[in-house]
């Protein structure tokens, strides 16, 4: 008996080879992108006219979404005064006409006069203009002598030349030729079965051509389910392969012996309040890996102030305590810096046994490493990593720059990883002479939804920190989109002044220019300080600074040497003055949700009272409106970013990874949360203790298929 047809033997047939692709239309299939069998039956409609949903022209409610169906009448097309082209189209029914008119899609005259258009598909809101019934800007599909209760419509281009029915027409075919023998389906029986899930050939059939929207979603299900199965299997495939190739370092938990006994317990009973159920619950988790021989890989995920530096700190403190050393890893000069003082605040005069001193005890030594480090300071940190009397070493990409040498690397921190190149984060893993790989921890300050954060973080197990240290109270935000409440805000930030607390001022982001940027940072000061702040101690803080003059104005600053820092982005993560209490952001509307939720999370971090006044006067858009008004709602980073998530699409979630997406046709993190979960949990029932894919070959030529190399980089950030 002959084997099922596989996806892989699919890619491999040309789509030459179907009746009816002359070398006219194989060019047009390659505008699309279509040149296997498997692309084609991949290019999935983007539509779908439901014949069930019919409205008759002459008996369709006003002012709601109707479908028409009917054939063209007459098309012209005109000039309006401003110069635009307007087309307009008379469809009509067996129940009168239906007047349609397009304003700059001059195209349509074309695409409607063709006179072998065929019945054509109408969807929008009828109205009454001049006693006739009238549509603006429709969808229009052309169904062309397609019958059948669905008709399915494809995304083309126009440069393409082809028709809808044309690529319908394709996909049916390579169907019927795959009947015989049937398309392989690697997933297991009971897998189906448990999930509710048809076979994959059925799937195929049934999302071109389904009997009904119900028949179309349960297959689109199956496919989902497919997409989403292939990367869970790379991505928890890429965890085992870590756990079972790496030779990792047990460290000493709750250690009595080695040269630091006791020191974390020390760390902890000497912090001047108690941790968090939440950070005490992820010290637990991070110990548990710790003590395994197995490297760890986890994801610290916490909110805006939620206590995550004390959870680093307590890791890398571990380290040392075995007699290891630890380092922390920042995106930025100024985030590394402030590491540094945040770091040694917490240890204080904490001190390590040193026998062959004359007291026998060292102080903990934390070193800091960045390109703005001078050359005898570089020269001595370097020289304390090499022989092991530096214990934490904290800093930008400087540290894994050729000539740093670790003496013994047992806890690697980085910190909001997104910033960072593959090639950066795979340095710091392999930093030790031994070929012992170092425990990872991965910080992020920016809330990830859970779904997302198993598809962009799927081969990192992850901790989230999901609540907030005692003291910390809420910030009150508002919404500022007149020029009265404008002044209002600015009373704000001068009161609060007065009050003895300081304000940031965020500059309108331009994406287009760094230079316009830096320049609107630059009129803003000069406004303020000549009107509405008018005598308060105004500094300036932007991108292209050098780094001398940028650590000047954020030293400044925090020694209050300075009421308002005016700024660009260049302080949306990490930058902690306990004393700043409002933070003001001019045109919040040209921000994202992630941006705007760091810049809050700058302020209110003393014991007083915080600030955020969002201000936009300009028109804004639907999604603009909707971002401002959760971020008034809402202080909640993970809420915030499931409204992302709803808002903008998985694009935006993804970051970096949007180039190892291509497996993703039809699958979306917002629409099918539910099958991210199951994919996952099934990936790892196959992938077991890593050779289970070695039972499910089909599924392992898929993988090699769908993922390339490079791609299974930026899936795996290793």
């Amino acid at each position: 008996m002959t084997a099922p047809i596989t996806l892989t033997d699919l890619d491999g047939m040309g789509v030459s080879r179907l009746q009816g692709v002359g070398p006219k239309k194989l060019k047009g299939l390659e505008v699309l992108g279509i040149s296997s069998l498997l692309d084609l039956l991949t290019h999935y409609p983007r539509r779908y006219v439901d014949r069930t949903r019919e409205a008759q022209i002459a008996s369709a409610g006003l002012g709601v979404e109707v479908l028409i169906l009917g054939e063209v009448a007459s098309v012209s097309a005109r000039r309006t005064r401003n110069g635009k082209v307007m087309v307009v189209a008379d469809i009509r029914d067996s129940t009168g006409t239906l007047r349609c008119t397009f304003f700059n899609q001059a195209w349509r005259e074309h695409q409607l006069g063709g006179g072998q258009v065929g019945e054509l598909a109408i969807f929008g809101k009828i109205e009454m203009f001049n006693g006739k019934r009238q549509m603006t800007n429709p969808v229009v599909d052309l169904v062309g002598t397609r019958t059948g209760k669905i008709v399915s419509v494809y995304p083309l281009s126009e440069k393409s030349g082809l028709s809808t029915w044309d690529v319908g027409d394709w996909v049916a075919q390579v169907l019927r030729r795959c009947a015989g023998r049937g398309i392989a389906d690697p997933v297991p029986a009971n897998v189906l079965q448990s999930l509710g899930l048809m076979d994959r050939q059925s799937a195929f059939a049934g999302i071109h051509a389904p009997d009904s929207m119900a028949h179309m979603v349960s297959s689109r299900n199956r496919l989902v389910f497919d997409e989403l199965l292939r990367l869970q299997l790379s991505l928890v495939q890429r965890q085992r392969d870590l756990e079972r190739n790496s030779i990792g370092i047990v460290q000493e938990i709750g250690a009595t012996s080695g040269p630091a006994p006791g020191l974390v317990r020390s760390f902890l009973e000497a912090l001047p309040y108690s941790l968090t159920s939440a950070q005490q619950r992820a010290i637990a988790e991070i110990n548990t890996d710790l003590a395994r021989p197995i490297p760890m890989h986890r994801l610290l995920q916490g909110d805006v102030g939620s206590g995550k530096t004390v959870v680093a700190v307590n890791t890398l403190l571990t380290a040392v305590q075995g007699g290891h050393q630890g380092a922390l890893m920042a995106p930025t000069e100024v985030l590394a810096e402030q590491h540094g003082t945040s770091v040694r605040a917490l240890i204080g005069e904490m001190t390590i046994d040193a026998p062959d001193t004359l007291l026998g005890t060292r102080p903990l030594s934390v070193g800091l490493l960045t390109n703005r480090t001078r050359a005898a300071q570089r020269r001595a940190v370097l020289a304390g990593l090499a022989d092991g009397t530096l214990d934490i070493l904290i800093g930008t990409h400087a540290l894994i720059q050729e000539g740093v040498q670790f003496h013994s690397l047992g806890v690697v921190v980085i910190d909001e990883q997104h910033r960072f190149g593959v090639e950066q984060r795979a340095a710091l893993r392999s930093a030790n002479a031994d070929f012992t790989i170092p425990d990872v921890l991965v910080m992020t300050a920016t809330p990830i939804p859970r779904t997302a954060a198993m598809t962009v973080y799927g081969d990192l197990d992850v901790t989230v920190l999901d609540e907030l240290p005692p003291g910390r109270t809420p910030i009150e935000t508002s919404w500022v989109a007149g020029q009265a409440e404008e002044e209002q805000a600015w009373q704000l930030v001068r009161s609060q002044v007065s009050a003895g607390h300081q304000t940031y001022v965020v500059c309108p982001l331009i994406e287009e220019s760094e230079k316009l940027e830096v320049a609107s940072a630059q009129e803003t000061l000069e406004r303020l300080s000549a009107n509405e702040l008018s005598g308060l101690r105004l500094g300036l803080l932007h991108g292209r600074m050098a780094s001398d003059d940028k650590q000047a104005v954020m030293d400044q600053f925090r020694a209050a040497e300075l009421d308002v820092l005016i700024a660009t982005t260049v302080i949306e993560v990490g930058v902690d003055v306990p004393n700043a209490t409002v933070m003001v952001i001019l045109d919040a509307d040209r921000f994202g949700i992630a941006q705007l939720h760091q810049l809050r999370g700058r302020v209110g971090r003393g014991g007083a009272r915080g600030f955020c006044v969002l201000v936009a006067t300009s028109e804004l858009t639907t999604d603009a409106q909707a971002r401002l008004e959760a971020m008034v709602r809402t202080t909640d980073g993970f809420e915030l970013a499931e409204v992302d998530l709803d808002l903008r699409g998985e694009g935006t979630v993804m970051g970096e990874r949007q180039k190892g997406r291509n497996d993703l046709q039809l699958a979306s993190l917002r629409r099918d949360r539910d099958w991210v979960e199951k994919a996952r949990a099934v990936a790892i029932e196959i992938v077991g203790d890593g050779t289970g894919l070695e039972q499910h070959p089909l599924l392992g030529s898929e993988l090699a298929l769908v993922l390339d190399d490079e791609d299974r980089e930026f899936l795996h950030k290793s």
